[in-house]
């Protein structure tokens, strides 16, 4: 505190004593928190904390380190013998220090470890015998599910692993293109565009999971959106029109995060290399080899982890990313700030429906249903806790990307923001920010890439696999192998061929993402729950699904007539 107090008033007269005491109050505050248990999300904040000064003192030595600004670098060892021998004492000292702990048994006794006379009470305060009957309903339905249900969409996760897989799923490097967005929107129409996308979309999940939760009371738990649309739409419904819309969107994010892998990975490529040789092409397939492996990871649940490292990442690139736009914008490195909207009328009214394209495949999600099939029951309220944890991120990283990367580059912002951090290959911030902002954006899109993996994968694990059978089984092991591997090899050959697939998907976002996200879900409420026509909520509902059907259409129509715009550029690996 006081050197943060010092760094501000240089010539400040208050004591180290004072600021203890100020410290001391905080702690005053803290202590009054009753147990152990209660500390785990301030715990959680902690993590995060520890990651970001620990990520931001590491960045600040390698900047001083490779500038000229620091000091003269000097390894030898100082004093001599006898203070060089206690020396080594005191530096073990520190780091046991550093790695000790000393409340291991007070830490596992928290975990709740119960006397074998008691029964464990879930979260959500339902009495035990309803608990019993939710699980002994789940056990009978477990042996009655089809292959794909029982193995990929397992059902063991927590509330918290629900919001790891939400995060990554919704909150990916798509969002790097917000700025871009902006242009077509300009100030005001960028930040209502974006207000509005979360609040209809955290609204239209939340129904969604209303529904689920709903149906899983009845005895009658969906695991896959074709599950929901063939008992509330008809068999039709989902066959024809859900089924194969979500498999495109889905199949078509895979392609999407393997071509722009390839990109971020040839961008890191040309600046440490400016005269390399190798093609967009090679990057992909590189690429490709990473999904190859993760997609072998048998079930969504065993995601957790890896989609608990993908939401480090995405905070961390999205740091990264304003930090670096809000440096560019307040030097004299960046372009001269323009906010005025481009192009002419018929230009600005196409650019607001792809604009609106945009963010909405941005706030897209797709695979809800499939997110919540990975809850272990009773699920009533877990997927509420899941999407809180969601937007939390999404709060901070959407809004502070898009806001700063508009703000630093106004009208000249790039489809993908990274790509203003050169000014004719030239980096306006140091090679080695971009480099880590890249990092963490591969990382991250190989996680995204498996995630949006998982509907194909149910649909392969359910054609080939035995139910009868164990998961790890050579019987299922062998064909979830073989299958899962031709499907990225597929999505990788069609990334790599076709590099204008950006334009591509964007109908396929048009077409699908919408309706998926923003007019299914309230249809699915009102269907289900049938609220009375003059109730606010079923006008709210219709309001949604006829607004959003509509700009849906729109941004169908703008992306088709951007293809035809491009098509005079296409070239099959073409090396962009």
């Amino acid at each position: 505190m006081k050197a943060v107090y010092l760094l501000t008033n240089p010539n400040g007269t208050m004591k180290l004593f004072e600021f203890v005491i100020i410290f001391g109050c905080l702690m005053l505050l803290l202590a009054q928190i009753p147990s152990f248990h209660s500390l785990r999300h301030i715990n959680l904040v902690s993590v995060l904390l520890c990651l970001a000064y620990s990520a931001c003192t590491t960045a600040a030595c390698i900047y001083i380190g490779s500038s000229s600004k620091g000091p003269h670098k000097n390894y030898s060892l100082n004093g001599n013998s006898q203070s060089r021998v206690f020396g080594v004492f005191n530096a073990n000292a520190i780091i046991a220090t550093t790695f000790g702990n000393g409340i291991i048994p007070e830490i596992q006794r928290e975990m709740g470890a119960l006397p074998p006379t008691s029964v464990a009470v879930d979260d959500d305060r339902v009495d035990d015998a309803k608990v019993g009957r939710e699980e002994a309903d789940h056990d009978h339905e477990q042996k009655q599910l089809d292959a794909g249900a029982l193995f990929v969409l397992k059902s063991k996760g927590s509330w918290v692993h629900c919001g790891y897989h939400l995060t990554t799923s919704i909150v990916a490097p798509a969002l790097l293109s917000l700025p871009y967005a902006f242009t077509f929107l300009g100030w005001a129409g960028g930040i209502l565009c974006l207000v509005i996308g979360a609040l209809v979309t955290f609204y239209s999940y939340n129904l969604i999971s209303l529904v689920l939760e709903h149906y899983a009371q009845l005895g009658h738990r969906h695991l896959r959106f074709r599950d929901m649309a063939h008992d509330i739409l008809g068999p039709r419904w989902s066959r024809y029109f859900v089924g194969p819309i979500q498999f495109l969107v889905c199949y078509g994010a895979v392609v999407a995060c393997t071509l722009l892998g390839g990109q971020c990975m040839k961008a890191v490529y040309l600046l440490t290399n400016p005269n390399g040789t190798m093609k967009l092409y090679e990057f992909v397939i590189i690429f490709g080899c990473l999904m190859l492996l993760l997609a072998q990871i048998p079930s969504f649940h065993s995601l957790r982890h890896i989609n608990l490292v993908s939401v480090f990442l995405c905070l961390a690139y999205s740091a990264c990313t304003t930090a670096a736009c809000i440096y560019i914008g307040s030097s004299s490195k960046g372009p001269h700030k323009n906010y005025s909207l481009n192009g002419n009328s018929q230009s600005r009214v196409f650019g607001v429906f792809n604009a609106n394209a945009i963010i909405a495949t941005t706030f897209g999600n797709g695979i809800i249903p499939e997110i919540q099939a990975t809850i272990a029951p009773p699920v009533k309220g877990k997927m509420f806790k899941g999407l809180c944890v969601c937007y939390a991120v999404v709060t901070m990283t959407f809004f502070s990307v898009a806001i700063s990367g508009y703000w630093a580059f106004g009208n000249q912002s790039e489809g993908l923001i990274l790509s203003n951090f050169l000014d004719d290959g030239k980096p306006l911030v140091p090679k080695w920010f971009i480099f880590m902002i890249n990092l963490f954006t591969i990382l991250q899109l190989s996680a995204v890439g498996v995630v949006y993996l998982q509907p194909t994968n149910e649909v392969l694990e359910r054609a080939f696999a035995d139910p009868t059978s164990k998961e790890l089984s050579a019987r299922n092991v062998i064909p979830r192998a073989v299958s899962r591997s031709m499907s990225v090899i597929l999505a990788t050959i069609i990334a790599a061929m076709l590099p204008f697939f950006g334009d591509i998907n964007a109908v396929i976002g048009a077409f699908g993402f919408m309706p998926l996200d923003f007019i299914l879900p309230v249809v699915f409420y009102n269907l289900t729950f049938k609220p009375s026509k003059r109730s606010p909520i079923f006008v709210l509902n219709t309001t949604i699904a006829v607004v959003f059907s509509i700009l849906g259409v729109l941004a169908a129509i703008a992306a088709v007539r951007q293809i035809s715009l491009d098509a005079k550029t296409y070239q099959l690996f073409a090396n962009v």
